[in-house]
Parts: C-alpha cells; sequence; structure tokens
C-alpha cells in the first residue's frame, strides 16, 4: 500500500522555512558578534561585552570561522576571548574571599637554572632569587593566595580537586589560558586569565603588573604588602 505524503507537506514546508529562517538568524547573530568584536579590539575596550558573551558561547564555532575568513589571526582572536572573559568575570572574582583562590604559574617562567624540584603539588620555589617568581610568591601568600608552579594542565585539575578553590588566575600562553578558561568553566570555577609577554619552554616573561592588578581585585588593602605596589610600578 502506497503511503501518502501529502497531509505532512505543509509540516515539511514549515519545517524547512523554519530551519532556514534558524540558519540566517544564526550568520546575522555571528556577523553582529563579530563586527562588534572587531571594533572592540580596533579601540582597545569593550563594547557590549555581555552580549558578545552570550553571542559568542551560542555561536563560536561560527564566529571563528567568519573571524579567520576575515584575516584575524587567531593569536588576536583568542586574547579577545581571554580579554571578554576577564571583563565578564571580573565582579564574580572580586567576591571570592582571598584565601579561597589560587594562582598558578607556568613552570617556564623559572630561571633555567632553577634548583626546585617537582612534587605530586608541582614546583617548590626556593627562593633562590635567580627569577622573579621567589619573590612574587612570597607577596602573593602574604595576601592569603595558595601559588602554585605547574608544568601543565593536569596539575591544576589535581590542585583544583584537592585544595577546591572558589577562584583562580593562570598565568600561560594564550592556549594554556584558553584551556584553562574552559576547563574552569567546566568546574564551575571563576577564572582571570594573564598571558605572558614571551612565548616558550625556558625562561618566558609575564608583566607582572597584570598579574598583581588581577590578584588585587577585591582584596583588602591593608591586606596587599606595599611591596607589590612597588613591584608592579
Amino acid at each position: 500500500m502506497d503511503l501518502s505524503l501529502a497531509p505532512y507537506e505543509g509540516l515539511m514546508t514549515i519545517i524547512g522555512v523554519v530551519t532556514v529562517i534558524i540558519i540566517l538568524g544564526m550568520l546575522l547573530l555571528a556577523f553582529v558578534l563579530v563586527t562588534i568584536s572587531l571594533y572592540s579590539i580596533k579601540k582597545g575596550r569593550l563594547y557590549f561585552p555581555e552580549f558578545l558573551r552570550a553571542g559568542l558561547v551560542f555561536v563560536e564555532g561560527l564566529a571563528k570561522a567568519i573571524f579567520r575568513f576575515l584575516g584575524l589571526e587567531d593569536r588576536e582572536m583568542l586574547a579577545f576571548f581571554i580579554k571578554l572573559h576577564n571583563t565578564m568575570s571580573k565582579r564574580a572574582f572580586e567576591r571570592v574571599p582571598v584565601t579561597e583562590r589560587a594562582i598558578f604559574l607556568p613552570q617556564c617562567l623559572r630561571s633555567s637554572r632553577c634548583p626546585a624540584h617537582l612534587t605530586p603539588e608541582g614546583l617548590k620555589c626556593k627562593s633562590c632569587g635567580q627569577c622573579s617568581i621567589g619573590q612574587t610568591h612570597l607577596l602573593l601568600e602574604q595576601m592569603g593566595y595558595h601559588i602554585f608552579v605547574v608544568p601543565g594542565s593536569s596539575f591544576i585539575k589535581r590542585m583544583v580537586k584537592k585544595y577546591r578553590p572558589g577562584a583562580i588566575i593562570g598565568v600561560g600562553c594564550l592556549s594554556e589560558v584558553k584551556e584553562g578558561i574552559d576547563m574552569a568553566d567546566k568546574l564551575g570555577l571563576v577564572a582571570m586569565g594573564v598571558v605572558t609577554a614571551k612565548e616558550g619552554c625556558v625562561e618566558t616573561l609575564v608583566n607582572w603588573a597584570d598579574v598583581y592588578e588581577i590578584a588585587a581585585l577585591g582584596v583588602d588593602p591593608a591586606l596587599i604588602p606595599q611591596d607589590l605596589y612597588i613591584l608592579a610600578d
């Protein structure tokens, strides 16, 4: 017995029209988001950050494809996403007590002559003075932070599960910071990222003023060591 599709033709037409409208709507949304993003990058400030964050999560893959089509380099795109995330996470980060925060520094910041040894909780800094991690480590610990110098994301996940911080600051190259932010979102953590000024595997650099600026968010000024301000300047 032949089945007639006539009763369903109207429904199929409606489904087709709705599908086309959704696709066109997503394309339009992606183009609007990319336009706002590019303008924000050009001007050096974020416009409509809440709309951008929500929209880019919804059409991230499509937006990235448009970014690439327009010639925006992956580095610029990742840097923008991290800046957007930091802007949107600032207030939530400020509300987390400093004693419930952790900072993860990459081992590539240390000196090539670093005497520290790897432990189950990362490198234990010996404050030998051969790099800036030692002094920074002490100052941030005075504020109440848990500091970890780690060789990779697996250590971060392990320490997060063990100490359960409410917020974290991750320092690293662009891809590492983006990966850390995505991981923190999945774990329900508030995360802030600081990208290193020089990439590589040995003796990389970071603008410590950027780290200190984020670390001081929401912290009682009385708890912030004066040396922190001096180093930031």
